[in-house]
């Protein structure tokens, strides 16, 4: 973590791969939202299928974007490594949904929007605390390990 706080280099990609994030946030969102909305989706299955297309879209927004310098490995070695460090965050995102949402949706019934209705609220905030968390862990856990072929260059 010091890398990141006194490397120039290391902190470029921090900030590039928070704007990939970015970038498949409006990804999860934009999908976990039309499934939930228009096929009824559980947030559970909606966010899990909403992960998965954010995923792709960041894999290769970093492979190309972010750490371009990090082709030694295959590209399908390096999205297979890029997946398992992201199953390993949705084991972290899953029971965030399931266990966030609930406790949210009851405090939104109470606060009775009349512009939207309980259940956005709440599934929208508790993706964007599970979008968080998982982020921190998706950075360092590719910076290190699927991305590691990349030289940190000092400041």
């Amino acid at each position: 973590m010091t890398g990141l706080v006194t490397n120039r280099q290391e902190r470029i990609r921090f900030y590039k791969f928070m704007v990939v994030g970015v970038i498949g946030a409006v990804v999860d969102f934009g999908v976990m939202n039309f499934l939930a909305h228009v096929f009824n989706a559980s947030l559970t299955l909606a966010g899990s299928i909403s992960f998965i297309c954010a995923v792709v879209s960041n894999f290769f927004w970093n492979r190309y974007w972010t750490y371009p310098d990090s082709r030694s490995r295959p590209l399908a070695k390096q999205l297979v490594m890029f997946f398992i460090v992201n199953v390993a965050g949705i084991a972290i995102r899953i029971p965030i949904l399931h266990f966030v949402e609930p406790p949210l949706l009851s405090m939104f019934e109470k606060l009775e929007f009349s512009f939207a209705g309980p259940e956005i609220f709440s599934r929208n905030i508790t993706l964007a605390i599970a979008v968080g968390v998982v982020m921190l862990w998706n950075f360092f856990a590719n910076r290190y390990w699927t991305y590691n072929d990349v030289d940190k260059v000092t400041a």
